[in-house]
């Protein structure tokens, strides 16, 4: 076998991603290039690596045991980088963060100087629902989770980066005249869900059953901006966090709904395994946030304070 490294990244990425388009997206490549790559390395097996029902592109099972040994590989090569960046007294190594979907509009922000700063530090960060965020961390696949609703039944270590803060939106403001009273508009409005067990949905419940409100669900939607691009449709309203709407707010597409009791507040944590030993790299990271995270919230979310 003669399979050689630029190979098996990209053949890892495409068990990740399972789609040529994402991979050449991920990697900056040309679609017809990353097939060409995938051919070539499968030529090398007699068992599929990959297989198409319909137009899916599917990992077989020997596919993903080659992708667990190709991640390996990967691993230890990045090594041989980041020991000959720590020889140099460098800041060296991989900084691995899983977030929930809303939270890319947060976690950025809180790591742009950082990685800047020290460039001999690679990020990975997976972008995903609550569960399989929890889920990562459990499995210590990774640093650092960012999350705005803390798990139950594992012994975590957190610090707050940012408030969070949910209103009731819609793409058009309510009639002056309704009463605006918890149990009365909710009673009336069509409300937009988040699924199940994301951070999102379990503070509205959370504050429905609090104040005995009962509501009127339209549908339920798997992110964020899903929901929200069905408010700014005309679907319906949603308990959304205002960090994810400044632009639509800012220019009228929608509309902060008056209710008593909102906003729900909650905050944006990161969270991490309390008896994890944390690599020189996460520790690194740590200590910026606790110099930084004052600084960091003034220049990019000083404007969540007019609300």
């Amino acid at each position: 076998m003669d399979y050689t490294l630029h190979q098996l990244r990209i053949f890892l990425k495409i068990a990740q991603n399972k789609s040529i388009t994402k991979t050449a997206e991920a990697l900056f490549l040309t679609q017809p290039a990353v097939s060409i790559q995938l051919r070539n390395f499968q030529n090398q097996f007699s068992i599929p690596l990959t297989e198409i029902v319909g137009r899916q592109l599917f990992v077989t099972d020997f596919g993903l045991e080659i992708a667990k040994i190709a991640q390996n590989i990967i691993n230890e090569v990045d090594q041989i980088q980041y020991k000959m960046l720590e020889f140099q007294n460098i800041l060296a190594g991989k900084l691995k963060i899983s977030i929930v979907s809303t939270g890319k509009y947060v976690m950025p922000f809180f790591l742009t100087d950082f990685l800047k700063k020290h460039s001999g530090v690679a990020l990975s960060m997976d972008v995903t629902n609550k569960q399989k965020v929890i889920k990562s961390l459990e499995n210590n696949e990774v640093d650092f989770a960012l999350i705005s609703v803390l798990p139950k039944g594992i012994n975590i270590d957190s610090t707050i980066l940012l408030e969070n803060k949910l209103f009731l939106m819609g793409n058009n403001p309510i009639n002056e005249d309704h009463s605006l009273s918890q149990k009365s508009i909710f009673n009336e409005i069509p409300l937009i869900y988040r699924e199940e067990g994301s951070g999102t949905r379990h503070v509205m419940e959370k504050f429905f059953e609090k104040n005995d409100i009962s509501t009127k669900k339209t549908m339920q939607l798997t992110s964020n901006e899903a929901v929200k691009q069905a408010v700014l449709a005309g679907f319906g309203y949603s308990i959304m966090p205002l960090i994810g709407c400044k632009n639509e707010l800012s220019v009228g597409q929608l509309n902060l709904i008056p209710v008593e009791g909102f906003p729900i507040k909650s905050d944006w944590r990161l969270i991490w395994l309390n008896e994890k030993p944390l690599s020189p790299v996460a520790l690194a990271y740590l200590n910026y946030l606790n110099e930084n995270k004052n600084r960091i919230i003034e220049r990019n979310f000083s404007w969540i304070k007019a609300y």
